[in-house]
Order: C-alpha cells, then structure tokens, then sequence
C-alpha cells in the first residue's frame, strides 16, 4: 500500500522531497481512511510541505484501505504522526504508546444519511434494510450499530466502503437505506451530492481526529508542537481549517481520551478477532 500511495503522490505532484534527502529520514503521517485516498493527500499537503521544511527532512502521507487495516499499521509503529479519530487515538496510547498532540476545535459527531427524497423517514422504516459503514472499527461505523440497538431496529445488514465520498453515492443511488458518516465528511461533499441527502440522525459531540506522535519520535515532541502552533496560524493552515471547517487545533481536555475506551475495546476486540 506504501508503493501504491507514493506513486500517487508523485502522480498528483505532490511528492516533492528533495533528492539529497534520505529516504530512511522520511516522516510518516499516517491518516485514518476517512475519505478517498486522493482526497486525504490534496487535504494534508500543506501539512506535509510545512512539516517537511521545518523538521529538514522529507515528509510522506500514508493512508490505509480502511480503519482496521491503519488500526494495525499504527500498532505495528509504521506512523510517526497517526491522525486517527479519538477512539483508535486511546487504542494507540495505550497498546502502543503513542502520545496525544492535539485535535480540531469543530466538534466531531456521526450522522445517519438517507435518500433526501426517500422512504425513509424515521428510524423505524431502517428496520429489515441495508445499512453502511466505513469499516468495523471506525467510530461513526460504531456509533451506527449502537445507534440501531437503541432502536431495537431488527434485521439490518451491515455493510462497508473505504470512503465516506463513496458511501454517500450508494445511499444516493439505493444500495442502501442509510450510511454512517462525520458530520464533517458530509460538509465536505460537494454541494449537488449534499442536496440529495438528509441527516436522518446525528451523535453527541465526540473526540474527533487527534493528532497521535509516536513514541519513538518523543525528542520531536516540543519541535512538532511549535510547528503545529505556526502552522495553524499560517496563510496556509488557515486555509486548510476554511477550506474543511475544522476550526483550528486545540490541545485535549484532562480524560478526553479516556471516555473513548469503551471504543477502543471494541476496536481492540475486532483486531483480535481478525488475527485467528
């Protein structure tokens, strides 16, 4: 998957490290899947160029088919910087002592979409039908099938896509009755694909994407939190925050992480589960 995204990246002329630089010094900032891969590259490119000409070392964004698949490449330590949402975020500090940075400001909730102009109306009429998730153990995926049982919906069929840009078009075009998505990942959709959705449901307020520094990078710690804090005052990191209505970076309140392990075990679980 490495060889795949590199060769995007230079395909999208995004990979832009100078030939001197060595390629054992580059710096991995790995992102959850939560949309396409090209939408997560043309996302972190300003991050990745402003990392890069700070740490003076050549930078690469990395994604993974789908959130199980991160979840265990970060665990295996193939992330400098995991960028994950909270749940995977305590996975990581506490099965594979990664360090918390920081998250976005907007608040980060899971929604249920649906046909805009569908039969489904109300929870009830999901009863039987065809549901999405982005994977097992994404949190909008998780807080989907929680979201079901507190309905005592029966007889739903959980299926899953690696995109949220994806998942949007099969509700779209009836593949399914609802897809669980952010509420972010649906303001970034383009506005005609909006148009012909609804939220049927939304969550509370959740630990959103955190920015997660591996251990092994610990002497970077104070480097990378004065980067960060330039970078989101720069034209470019303001930009970015604009252009995707995160509002900014904000350093995680005392227990924040914590109150995602509930989460977490689950996600652990699914990972053990896959291993036999």
């Amino acid at each position: 998957m490495k060889t795949i995204i590199r060769s995007l990246l230079f395909t999208l002329g995004l990979l832009t490290v100078p030939a001197l630089l060595p390629a054992a010094d580059t710096f991995y900032i790995g992102v959850a899947p939560h949309t396409s891969a090209r939408v997560i590259l043309e996302m972190y490119q300003p991050l990745r160029l402003y990392l890069e000409k700070t740490l003076e070392r050549p930078a690469e964004i990395l994604t993974a088919p789908d959130f199980d698949e991160f979840a265990r490449r970060a665990l295996k330590q193939e992330y400098d910087i995991a960028i994950t949402t909270g749940h995977q975020a305590r996975l990581l500090q506490t099965d594979a002592k990664y360090l918390p940075l920081l998250t976005y400001k907007a608040d980060f909730m899971a929604v249920a979409l649906v046909q805009a102009k569908g039969s489904v109306k109300k929870v009830q009429d999901l009863a039987g039908k065809n549901v999405l998730g982005l994977s097992p153990s994404s949190l909008v995926t998780l807080w989907g099938q929680h979201w079901l049982a507190e309905n005592k919906l029966k007889g739903t069929i959980m299926k899953y896509v690696s995109a949220s840009d994806s998942l949007a078009q099969l509700v779209i075009a009836g593949e399914a009755a609802t897809g669980f998505t952010s509420l972010a990942n649906f303001q970034n959709l383009a506005p005609d694909v909006q148009a012909q959705l609804h939220i049927l449901a939304e969550s509370q307020p959740m630990v959103g994407r955190v920015y997660m520094l591996n251990g092994r990078d610990v002497s970077l710690r104070k480097k990378l939190d004065a980067t960060l804090s330039e970078f989101a005052k720069s034209t470019e990191g303001l930009h970015y925050f604009a252009t995707y209505k995160l509002g900014g970076y904000r350093p995680l309140s005392t227990g924040e992480l914590k109150s995602m392990d509930k989460y977490a075990a689950e996600v652990r679980k699914l990972l053990k589960k896959d291993e036999k």
